[in-house]
């Protein structure tokens, strides 16, 4: 799947990762996929919590040498 944008949120922590995505997330239609990528390792549990409480659903996480990537489906 591809990605309608990406957003790299590396460097910050908790709570700035949600936050951008939650505007990122707003700016976009339904359906559309945004990719996030963070560092902060809070952001795991964050967006997993994140999406459970926005009804965004979250497509896929993974970890690839201390990147965090995960794929947001706008609802």
């Amino acid at each position: 799947m591809t990605p309608d944008r990406e957003l790299d949120v590396k460097g910050l922590n908790c709570p700035l990762p949600i936050l951008r995505t939650k505007k990122a997330l707003a700016e976009m239609q339904s359906g559309q996929l945004l990719r996030v990528l963070a560092t902060d390792p809070g952001a795991v549990k964050d967006f997993q919590a994140f999406a459970k409480q926005t009804g965004n659903e979250l497509l896929a996480s993974g970890e690839e040498e201390r990147v965090f990537t995960f794929l947001f489906k706008r609802k």
